[in-house]
């Protein structure tokens, strides 16, 4: 038979068990859970994985990659289809509200494959890189190639429109090519010949994740 008193004395033996915890959390004993670090990629239909499962789209492959090495890492999917440097730049302050401590910032590819004039994607880039340097962001620039159907001098004058705006930035983490290894592939793009498939972004993941993991690195730096 349980007596009248024993209720009250196991919730007080919670109570004093919750309150050694804090007091154990407190003192460093017990160790607090990481805080969360949240990653945005701004970027477009590459980044908000066009033709694949939300599950499948390169942030949340991205994440993942992250999370198995042990980082607390949400990775925001701020990438619209379509989007140009342009169009990133008007939305900046938007996918800021998102307060992210962290930017990868991906765009480019449609100015290219609508052949914008270089210097205009490069003033872009620029404003954008310089909005998240104001706000102290650690930034990951990731660059892009011209269509070679456009000709050898666009695609050195856009190719160098990256280049140029890392080298002039030093803090700032330079990806030479986001499609590296995976642009060309016929077994890791869809049908188009330009989206990754979910094999592609699984590559993209794999190449990234080491200049991702600088970018991070910063977070820690005084």
């Amino acid at each position: 038979m349980v007596s009248q008193n024993s209720y009250p004395a196991r919730a007080y033996g919670r109570r004093w068990l919750g309150r050694q915890s804090l007091a154990l959390l407190v003192l460093g004993v017990i160790p607090a859970q990481a805080a969360e670090i949240r990653l945005m990629m701004l970027g477009d239909s590459i980044t908000a994985g066009y033709g694949l499962a939300r599950g499948d789209a390169l942030p949340a492959r991205l994440e993942a990659a992250l999370r198995a090495r042990g980082r607390a890492v949400r990775v925001i999917d701020a990438g619209v289809s379509g989007d140009t440097t342009a169009g990133g730049r008007a939305r900046l302050d938007w996918a800021l509200a998102d307060n992210p401590h962290a930017v990868i910032v991906a765009l480019g590819g449609n100015d290219g494959l609508r052949a914008l004039e270089p210097r205009a994607s490069r003033a872009n880039l620029a404003a954008i890189l310089d909005a998240l340097a104001a706000k102290r962001l650690p930034t990951m620039l990731t660059g892009m190639l011209a269509p070679p159907n456009l000709g050898a001098e666009y695609g050195r004058e856009f190719a160098a429109s990256f280049s140029d705006l890392a080298r002039e930035r030093p803090g700032v983490v330079f990806y030479p090519f986001l499609l590296e290894g995976v642009a060309g592939d016929l077994s890791l793009n869809q049908p188009d010949g330009i989206h990754p498939n979910v094999a592609g972004v699984e590559e993209l993941v794999r190449r990234m994740l080491p200049y991702v993991e600088s970018l991070l690195g910063k977070l820690a730096a005084p």
